[in-house]
């Protein structure tokens, strides 16, 4: 592994444990087993460090959406796997939780737009997905950037707030409830 590499996978292990605000450059450097000055000539600062880390995550997310969407079944069940799947890496990836945490704790700046972005990852690829259905004839003509926002929110809720108060659903209950509430009102 070359010391780049090394690099990152400290600096992601700092994160997760530590939260971005109390990752330092000394904490990776030590993780990393390099020298503070080895980090700075593959990153300019933290902040730099810390982006590179999340736009592995946004990559990571695609790549789960987008396998979901090679498969051919319906669109609704398409849809469900892609969310499931991408809802499910951010509720267990340890990078990904931190900052959820750190944000509801300290609204650290740099932490609120990595999570809008990995959110805007999700709507995007949700609202393309939704267009190409359209085009196709899969669903009915909608507003697929409200769409993408409603049905991402109510599987964010099913997934997160849900548990909370009540067993959590399996597979197949989030399905039925993704056709009924979401396919039901956009499908054909």
């Amino acid at each position: 592994m070359d010391r780049r590499q090394s690099i990152l996978l400290a600096a992601e292990k700092s994160f997760a444990m530590f939260g971005y605000k109390a990752t330092t450059v000394d904490q990776i450097a030590k993780i990393a087993n390099v020298g503070k000055g080895t980090i700075y000539t593959f990153f300019s600062n933290k902040e730099e460090l810390f982006y590179e880390i999340v736009n592995g995550l946004v990559k990571e997310m695609r790549h789960i959406a987008a396998e979901a969407f090679q498969e051919e079944r319906p669109f609704y069940e398409k849809l469900h796997m892609a969310l499931t799947g991408v809802l499910e890496l951010r509720r267990t990836h340890q990078l990904a939780v931190k900052l959820s945490q750190e944000l509801r704790e300290y609204n650290t700046s740099p932490v609120k737009e990595a999570l809008k972005t990995l959110e805007m990852t999700i709507l995007t690829f949700v609202s393309n997905e939704l267009e190409k259905a359209v085009e196709k004839g899969e669903v009915k003509p909608v507003r697929t950037d409200v769409a993408s926002f409603l049905m991402m929110k109510m599987y964010l809720a099913l997934i997160f707030d849900w548990e909370e108060n009540h067993d959590p659903l399996n597979e197949n209950e989030m399905a039925e409830v993704l056709e009924t509430f979401v396919m039901n009102g956009i499908g054909k």
